[in-house]
């Protein structure tokens, strides 16, 4: 069984996020999108918000569950047995950064790091600028899936 975690804040989830699992889906006979959390972090969504965003998103697909975590990634997909951990890529910057953190997965275990390429139409998105929009009251609507609806 190929079992892919794809791991992240979700803070909150994007189009980017939504286009990569999507695409993960064909590829994997389970997804499961696992929300860390930091407790050095500030978030502007609360866990349940962002757990709630993303399983309104993914209800018809059987494939993908949502669950949180805390701690290495690579200790939730030995505990899940799961064979991939899933990423997505934006931009040269993305791929330094997972570059290394997969390599070091690989060097503390056997799990592989599969990594997609946004579509371009989403390669802009982040959450970081979805939660500055939000900030500034601007029209968020079209970075983020339908279930991402905040009051303003």
């Amino acid at each position: 069984m190929r079992k892919a975690i794809f791991p992240g804040s979700f803070d909150p989830i994007t189009l980017g996020h939504e286009d990569i699992i999507k695409r993960g889906i064909p590829l994997f006979d389970e997804i499961i999108i696992a929300i860390g959390v930091n407790a050095e972090k500030k978030y502007m969504f609360s866990l349940e918000e962002r757990k709630r965003f993303i399983e309104e998103t993914f209800k018809d697909e059987p494939k993908v569950s949502v669950i949180t975590y805390e701690g290495l990634t690579i200790d939730l997909a030995k505990k899940l047995k799961a064979n991939f951990i899933l990423r997505g890529l934006r931009n040269p910057a993305d791929f330094e950064f997972e570059k290394a953190i997969a390599h070091t997965n690989r060097k503390l275990s056997k799990i592989e790091t599969v990594f997609l390429l946004t579509a371009a139409s989403t390669s802009f998105i982040s959450s970081s600028i979805v939660r500055d929009v939000l900030r500034h009251g601007g029209e968020y609507e079209m970075l983020v899936p339908d279930a991402v609806r905040v009051q303003k």
